[in-house]
Parts: structure tokens; C-alpha cells; sequence
């Protein structure tokens, strides 16, 4: 009976009820459908949900939000439900920047609904309500996703299916889990993008391609191009236009003459380069001068 039961939840108890309460902060014109709260709770009492995907909250973005709370309230309420952990507290499901925000703005009370959610159900609302508001970075949301799969022991398929999105989406958000820390570091700072991201995966030292990537500002298809030589220097050196044939014959005729080597470095599509002239001895670079200095 009670695995009957886990097969008809699937992922989560009707993981789109839930998420009739979980809206985008409404407009003014969206202001009558919002879900009415069943009563309101001093700030305190309140905790944020230690496995929130997200991480990272703007504190322009936060600010912005608590001017607007000081001057029209919490609109939206927060979803919460009993503390697992503290008694007579509640952990915030949905709504942990709006608790932020409400603090900075010295709101002491905010709007909630309580609700009786269990860890997968609220891993899943937090995941989703971020997702909607374009809230996570990458890395974030590929643990968002891993976590559903190793705590719950959701497939691809499962997770997939649950947050609309397709199977190869998740797969390669996972796939970033792979990079080396201070890369995934990079990522969530935007210093790199998802593109990059992925044409570093397969890198085996793709710190320090990555380091470089930034440094140089490359863009997504120079990366994928850097990552096939391996190394930045070696890329640098296979980027370099090979020398046609007139200028080698050249540097072999200087050769002949001045019986030493002669480079001849061009500038492609223009008339300016460089010539060096190497030379092992003294008698040698006397002779140069010689050579330079003579009038006929």
C-alpha cells in the first residue's frame, strides 16, 4: 500500500497545487488573484530553509525590494511551514528574499501560508519559485537538481519531467558539477558564461584555461578552439600564420649571404614587419656591422 502510494506521488503531492501559491511578485493588475494569507508572523520566528539552492542575493536588488516593502508592505506572502528543527518556529518554503528584504526595511511582521510540506516538496517549491524568477546561477540550480537526485532519489527523467524542463537540459547543467571549484566560482560570478562553462568540461586543467579565457575576455568559440590545443601558449603558437613560401626563400637567400640566420617576421595584409638577425660571435656581429655600414 505504501508503495503504491510513492508511485502516485512521483515527484512531490501535486507539485502544481503547490505551486498555485508560489507566484512571481504580482503587478497591480495581478494584485486580486494573490493567495490570501492565513495570518502573519513576526520575523523572528521565521528561519530560512537550509537547503535554498540559492545562494547569492543582490543587495542593490534586496534594497530596491525594501523600499518598495517600507512603502506598500509584503504583497506576495511567504510559504512556510513548521520548523523541523526549532519548535514554535516556521522554515520559509518560498519567500526568503522577501524575509531578507522585509528586515532591512525594519517590517516586523509578514504575511504567510502555512502549509505541511515535506523535505522533497520543499526542495522542489524553492527550486522552481527560483527558476521562475531566472533567480539561480547555473551552479546553483545544477545543485538544486542534484540534490532532488541524491537526497529523494529522483532519476533525470523524474526531474526533468517536474520542472518542465528536457532530460539534456538537466544533463548538462549536471555536467558543470564536474569543473574544478574555482571555475565554478567564475560561473557564478558571471565571469564566465554557460557556454564557456562547457567547452572547459572536458579540459583537463581547465583552471587555468579558464584563467586565461577571462583574462583575455575570449569569446565562447575561441574557448572551444583554446581547449582543443590544450594549453593557452599552445594555442597562441597555432594561431600564428604559417610563413608562405617567398619569405622563407628569403631568409634562406640573407642566409646565403651574411652566413647567419636571418628571421623574417610579417605582418599579414600589411607592408611593416621586423627582420632579426642572429648571430654567435663578436667577429660576427662586427662583420654585420660592416656589412651595414659600407658604401658603395
Amino acid at each position: 500500500m505504501a508503495q503504491k502510494k510513492n508511485e502516485r506521488r512521483g515527484l512531490g503531492r501535486g507539485l502544481s497545487a503547490l505551486m498555485a501559491d508560489v507566484n512571481i511578485e504580482p503587478t497591480a493588475d495581478e494584485q486580486k488573484s494573490t493567495p490570501k494569507p492565513e495570518r502573519t508572523l513576526p520575523v523572528e520566528r521565521l528561519e530560512p530553509n537550509p537547503d535554498q539552492p540559492r545562494r547569492l542575493f543582490d543587495e542593490d536588488a534586496l534594497q530596491s525590494l525594501a523600499d518598495s516593502i517600507r512603502e506598500k508592505g509584503v504583497i506576495q506572502p511567504l510559504i512556510v511551514r513548521p520548523s523541523p528543527r526549532s519548535e514554535n518556529a516556521f522554515e520559509i518554503v518560498a519567500g526568503e528574499r522577501r524575509w531578507r528584504a522585509s528586515q532591512i526595511a525594519q517590517v516586523h511582521e509578514v504575511p504567510v501560508i502555512i502549509r505541511e510540506l515535506d523535505d522533497t516538496e520543499v526542495l522542489e517549491v524553492a527550486i522552481i519559485e527560483n527558476i521562475q524568477r531566472a533567480d539561480l546561477n547555473p551552479i546553483e540550480e545544477a545543485l538544486g537538481y542534484r540534490q532532488l537526485m541524491d537526497r529523494f532519489g529522483h532519476t533525470q527523467e523524474k526531474v526533468s519531467s517536474a520542472l518542465s524542463k528536457s532530460r539534456s537540459y538537466i544533463a548538462n547543467l549536471l555536467r558543470l558539477l564536474q569543473l574544478p571549484d574555482d571555475v565554478q566560482e567564475m560561473l557564478r560570478d558571471g565571469a564566465l558564461s554557460i557556454g564557456h562553462a562547457r567547452a572547459l568540461i572536458t579540459a583537463p586543467n581547465a583552471s587555468e584555461l579558464a584563467k586565461h579565457v577571462v583574462a583575455k575576455g575570449l569569446s565562447v568559440r575561441e574557448t572551444e578552439k583554446l581547449v582543443k590545443t590544450g594549453t593557452p601558449k599552445a594555442a597562441k603558437k597555432r594561431l600564428k600564420p604559417e610563413k608562405d613560401a617567398d619569405t622563407r626563400a628569403l631568409e634562406g637567400d640573407l642566409y646565403a649571404n651574411l652566413g647567419m640566420k636571418v628571421v623574417i617576421d610579417h605582418v599579414p595584409d600589411k607592408e611593416n614587419g621586423k627582420v632579426v638577425i642572429q648571430y654567435k660571435s663578436l667577429e660576427d656581429l662586427d662583420e654585420l656591422c660592416r656589412l651595414l655600414t659600407s658604401t658603395r
